[in-house]
């Protein structure tokens, strides 16, 4: 077990519609995509599939999919959506769990590297992906810059989103390089607040690319986003590929 927090029954059920936006042809269009020609003619194992937000289409393309999954209740609602022959799923947490088999492509996304709380872990997780890949297999982390510009001196929260239905923002500890993410949003008609929070800890691409090197896996490219624009200076994210040696 990892440090990594559990995702609940109630937040499970209601994943897929917070997230609607998220499933938009727009937005995984494009990461679809990218993954689909990394996958090539071989298998994609994704690390901590969830409800298969991007799992289930991608096995839609073709694509054979497994998936790792801490949250029995996330795994329980992808359940609902595809069955275990079509896309198997092993409960496990993504630094240490293994599965049969190499894959083309092991892939991490929607900053999910950061639910591991220790550098340590983090680690770990590289050489996993590294432990599943077949010689010039690919390993592919999606995951935001930490915003620590955005802190003026002595304060410690910086806002993501602030709208009517939803204020979001992260309190960083900058000692354990960790960070909390609030949530408040709308939940029904009498427009009470519904409070929710996780804790991440954030990572540097250049740190990313350390644990590459531990794990024996080298830096193939890095993005701004699923479209391949350039991640450049003021990039909120990159997508991060790398390549294990043949």
């Amino acid at each position: 077990m990892t440090s990594s927090e559990l995702w609940t029954r109630e937040t499970a059920d209601r994943y897929d519609a917070e997230e609607a936006e998220h499933s938009s042809p727009a937005v995984l269009g494009p990461a679809l995509d990218f993954l689909t020609e990394l996958a090539g003619d071989g298998r994609a194992l994704e690390f901590a599939i969830g409800t298969g937000r991007v799992g289930v289409p991608l096995r839609e393309r073709g694509v054979p999919v497994v998936g790792i999954e801490l949250s029995e209740h996330m795994a329980a609602v992808l359940r609902r959506k595809v069955d275990e022959a079509t896309l198997p799923v092993t409960l496990g947490d993504m630094a240490t769990t293994v599965v049969p088999g190499e894959f083309a492509l092991v892939y991490l996304v929607y900053n999910t590297i950061s639910n591991l709380l220790t550098q340590d872990e983090q680690v770990e997780c590289f050489r996993n992906a590294a432990r599943h890949l077949r010689p010039g297999g690919r390993f592919v982390i999606e995951l935001g810059v930490p915003p620590l510009r955005f802190l003026p001196p002595g304060q410690v929260a910086v806002p993501f989103d602030v709208s009517e239905r939803h204020l979001g923002f992260d309190t960083f500890d900058l000692v354990q390089q960790t960070l909390v993410s609030h949530h408040f949003t709308r939940d029904g008609a009498d427009g009470a607040y519904r409070r929710d929070g996780s804790r991440h800890r954030y990572a540097w691409p250049a740190e990313l690319d350390l644990m590459a090197r531990i794990a024996g896996l080298e830096l193939e490219r890095r993005v701004g986003d699923w479209d391949g624009s350039p991640f450049v200076q003021d990039s909120a994210k990159h997508v991060s590929v790398w390549r294990k040696p043949v």
